[in-house]
């Protein structure tokens, strides 16, 4: 018998460590290009549940107690297959603060930020996290979907580690506008930036600037409640909406506006998107690809999700492409294919994965009403109100620091930020700002690791440590009246919120408004 990772794996890999029999892979960190999600070798699993208890995301189940997710069962074991499982060695322990207590600033309140605080507070650091948002945890808050309640459910472990003694959290301030960096570094002895890829890229096509036609990421920020993008207004009186990309932003969203209203009402979906959508004409999702069906961006446990939606059926068009030999897209593929042999059902909603298309053009004459691809040698015009690209982001430039426009990254070396190839002291990076828009919630616990191991280094090989506190910088903030939401005034947030979604029997009813949000905060 064994226990199984299903759908919702983070690869936060919190698992592997305390496997006593090291059946678990890949090993983020070890694999130049690891999967999207890990596997459990059943052949090796002595059953004892270890994984279990530790798993953030609630992902691991026992193979008798699959249900849904009994695919998953062979998808673990086909991983292993062909491939020996070696018994690795023990990673060596992460150096410690030993050169005095580093006072560290990090910009940022979501992933890559919560696993450097943790890794930073462990080694005996002190921290001031700051967040523009009066809210912490951004993409586990405003960027995973509604109806993915237990991959949220990660939070609690990061809440671990933000309402420690050792942790002063500074939300609802802005970095560059309320204070800047040269600031930040005058009252810490470094600074970690993790602020994300906030930009979705452009498609480049004519047309592109006709309302109607959104980025993919705004919309998945408007129906997560989202304070800045709460008001956008979506015309959801059509039948159709296309999305450009096929990664698991798309078809999360493709989700979102197909499925079942009764089981959305049951989410932390914002308030005003759940009777947008309650109210909509929505019964087609084209989500257009590129390349064929081995090269698409979603994951497999992504793709299945779509396919187990009741009443809705998953149809399949354009040009799949060869079978590929790695594992992972030859198994995308293979379900790929079976979707294409299902007879679709009358009256069901419908996502329609179209491979080997390329928009071409945005047409309208106020407003979006179609939009022209080309596919298999043919030009297509397809009519929609709704446009939305979904092809990746990049980030933006952080006002005093250097940035590379190419790769919307602030230049770095295992994340020590570099001007003009030389490593600028006490100033470091995790996250997409640092790698780029890759990876899920659990690759940026490597990434971060890697950061603050540089910063301890950095500290240990002579990084000035000054002892100073946060007397000061909190004077400074007040000074300038910045309404500053700390740890506790977050707690008041998430208590309300809360209450207000047990009156509805859901997890939460968010609230969307900025003002709101600290208004409740100081409850």
């Amino acid at each position: 018998m064994a226990f199984v990772i299903t759908q919702n794996c983070c690869t936060d890999a919190s698992c592997v460590p305390v496997c006593p029999v090291d059946c678990i892979r890949p090993v983020p960190g070890e694999d130049t290009v690891a999967p999207p999600m890990l596997y459990i070798d059943p052949t090796t699993c002595v059953d004892c549940g270890a994984c279990v208890a530790v798993c953030p995301v609630d992902a691991i189940r026992h193979e008798d107690e699959l249900g849904s997710q009994a695919r998953f069962a062979g998808i673990n074991a086909a991983y292993f297959a062909g491939r020996p499982l070696t018994i690795r060695p023990m990673p060596a322990g992460r150096p410690s603060a030993t050169h005095g207590t580093p006072r560290v600033a990090v910009v940022g309140a979501g992933p890559a930020a919560c696993y450097a605080v943790s890794d930073l507070v462990h080694s005996g650091a002190e921290v001031n996290l700051f967040e523009r948002l009066p809210t912490p945890f951004g993409l586990i808050r405003a960027g995973v979907a509604p109806d993915h309640q237990r991959t949220k459910e990660i939070a609690s472990t990061f809440a671990a580690e933000l309402g420690r003694s050792d942790v002063r959290c500074f939300f609802n301030v802005d970095v560059g506008t309320d204070i800047g960096h040269d600031e930040l570094m005058t009252h810490h002895d470094a600074v970690i930036y993790a602020v994300g890829a906030s930009q979705s890229r452009m498609l480049g096509i004519p047309g592109e600037e006709l309302p109607g036609s959104h980025a993919a990421a705004d919309v998945v920020a408007w129906y997560n409640g989202h304070p800045d993008r709460a008001d956008l207004r979506l015309d959801v009186s059509g039948s159709r909406v296309v999305i450009v990309g096929n990664g698991n932003v798309a078809l999360d969203v493709a989700r979102v506006f197909v499925m079942d209203r009764q089981d959305l009402a049951a989410t932390d979906i914002a308030d005003s998107a759940l009777t947008a959508l309650r109210d909509s004409s929505i019964e087609e999702v084209i989500v257009l690809g590129r390349r064929g069906a081995g090269d698409a961006a979603f994951s497999t446990g992504e793709l299945l999700a779509l396919g187990a939606l009741p009443g809705v059926d998953v149809v399949i068009r354009g040009e799949v492409g060869q079978r590929p030999d790695d594992f992972e897209r030859a198994m995308t593929f293979d379900i790929v294919a079976e979707m294409a042999g299902r007879t679709p059902t009358p009256g069901h909603r419908r996502i329609v994965l179209w491979f080997g298309a390329r928009p071409v053009e945005i047409c309208g004459r106020d407003a979006v009403e179609s939009v022209v691809i080309e596919s298999g040698g043919e030009s297509t015009s397809i009519e929609t109100p709704i446009v939305l690209r979904s092809i990746g982001y990049r980030g933006v430039p952080v006002p005093g620091l250097p940035f590379d426009d190419a790769s919307g990254t602030i230049p770095n070396d295992s994340g020590r930020v570099l001007e003009d190839g030389k490593p600028l002291p006490g100033v470091y990076v995790t996250g997409w700002i640092k790698r780029g828009p890759r990876g899920v919630i659990g690759t940026n616990r490597t990434c971060a690791r890697e950061t603050v191991n540089a910063l301890l280094d950095d500290v240990q090989a002579g990084l000035p440590v000054t002892g100073r506190d946060s007397s000061e910088l909190v004077a400074l903030l007040e000074s300038r009246h910045v309404e500053t939401v700390d740890w506790s005034g977050w707690l008041s947030i998430d208590t309300e919120e809360r209450a207000r979604g047990a009156e509805l029997s859901r997890p939460r009813l968010k609230l969307t408004d900025r003002a709101a949000l600290v208004d409740a905060a100081s409850r």
